[in-house]
């Protein structure tokens, strides 16, 4: 019998302003479109599922389109294997600190890979206690000014990037990777 493979889901502004989801509903139209083993933490949209679609774009694609009917709104979804989640933080734990005293560490989750030119101007972003550094579908960023006082925001890597991205605070991501991620 082939295993049915396991995906790590960061849904993109949900429980923000006006578009709020209850856990237990989501878990619900997931299961009840085919998804299996369906898992939640915390309410800022990081989910675990089984599915037989065999990539994380398949998946993120059919969860979206899920999502987004049962929500009502568009539900942006980035996928990752556990095997693809545990080596991106492998390559956040290499890098080392971008910034002078104590940081705090943010992954922007992309839909795709960060472009050469966008890598750039992440590197060479220049605002005080503000730094950035692409990774492998995603960026890190490292603040030391408050998260909500930042000109680095997720619609700034996004306007960046080209890409649809979705921010967790790296201390999520770990917990995320400890319930769901490779062993």
């Amino acid at each position: 019998m082939v295993a049915v493979p396991s995906y790590v889901a960061f849904l993109r502004a949900v429980n923000v302003g006006t578009r709020f989801v209850r856990m237990a509903e989501l878990r619900t139209a997931l299961e009840d479109a085919g998804f299996t083993d369906v898992e939640t933490h915390i309410q800022s949209g990081n989910v675990h599922v089984r599915s037989r679609r065999r990539s994380p774009g398949a998946v993120a694609t059919e969860m979206a389109r899920v999502l987004g009917e049962w929500a009502g709104f568009e539900v942006p979804c980035i996928v990752r294997t556990p095997a693809q989640l545990n080596a991106l933080l492998e390559e956040v734990d290499a890098v080392p600190a971008l910034l002078p005293g104590t940081g705090r560490r943010y992954v922007a989750l992309a839909d795709g890979e960060v472009p050469a030119d966008a890598a750039r101007t992440l590197e060479d972003w220049d605002r005080p206690g503000e730094a950035a550094r692409a990774l492998t579908g995603a960026v890190l960023a490292e603040l030391t000014v408050d998260f909500h006082r930042s000109t680095l925001t997720n619609a700034r890597i996004e306007r960046i990037t080209g890409l649809t991205t979705t921010w967790r605070g790296l201390d999520v991501v770990r917990t995320v990777d400890d319930r769901w991620g490779e062993r």
